[in-house]
């Protein structure tokens, strides 16, 4: 079972490693798990996740989305659970499941494979070559193959979860969609997107959210506000895993 605060998950997309720690320290006990992606790598982000894990006793989901050969991959992941980090994403080819698992053996750290990002439409994946078929239906062919390949869990926008939770071989298997705006939030870069109670119910383990939380003028109200939704869908539909 997964305490119901850990639900929510903060991006910290701030351009470096102090801007971070500020954030965190300003939401407080409201989150308890954070996100760091790329973005903040090169700002410090390694640091900022050991220091939260360590210090504040904070979840770390470090948002790398790795792809590269299997070797690379498995050896990128062994490197990077020494941060006892709590999740970690590649990208949802089998090849680079496959790897990550290996590299994350004998870890806690969780391997999420991502299936077609948040911000993508047909179009994009049109302009990217990629087969037929709208994003929903390779998002959940994608799911299957990382669930069959070994993934810990994926990555997908919640107007997926419902028909990746229903996938046969999802028992067990965490889903978790970025993608996630409370109503009347600008919706930025996102394309494929839902509101907490909304992803929650349709069978999302966690909804990682950003820009709502730390471009608020009061990012610990913001966050709080999430996990009351949060709160009151686990009180009448969902059962958590």
């Amino acid at each position: 079972m997964t305490d119901v605060s850990d639900k929510l998950i903060v991006a910290l997309d701030v351009p470096d490693a102090l801007s971070g720690l500020k954030l965190a320290g300003e939401i407080g006990e409201a989150v308890s798990f954070y996100k760091i992606g790329l973005g903040m790598l090169t700002g410090g982000g390694l640091a900022l996740a050991n220091e939260l894990k360590q210090d504040h006793g904070k979840r770390i989901f470090l948002d790398m989305k790795l792809f590269d050969i299997g070797a690379t991959v498995e050896a990128a992941v062994r490197g990077l659970t020494q941060f006892d980090i709590d999740f970690l994403t590649v990208h949802g080819d089998p090849h680079v499941v496959r790897a990550a698992k290996e590299g994350a053996a004998g870890s806690n750290t969780k391997i999420l494979g991502v299936t077609i990002l948040t911000s993508l439409d047909r179009s994009d994946l049109d302009d990217s070559l990629l087969i037929e078929g709208t994003p929903r239906d390779l998002v959940i062919e994608r799911a299957a193959r990382a669930f069959e390949a070994g993934a810990d869990g994926i990555i997908c926008s919640p107007q997926e979860a419902a028909a990746v939770r229903a996938l046969d071989n999802a028992e067990g298997r965490l889903i978790v969609t970025p993608g996630v705006r409370p109503h009347g939030a600008d919706l930025g870069d996102q394309k494929r997107v839902s509101t907490p109670a909304v992803a929650i119910n349709d069978g999302a383990d966690h909804i990682v959210v950003g820009r709502p939380v730390w471009k608020a003028a009061d990012p610990r109200a913001a966050a709080e506000a999430i996990q009351t939704e949060i709160a009151r869908a686990h009180t009448t539909n969902v059962t958590f895993r």
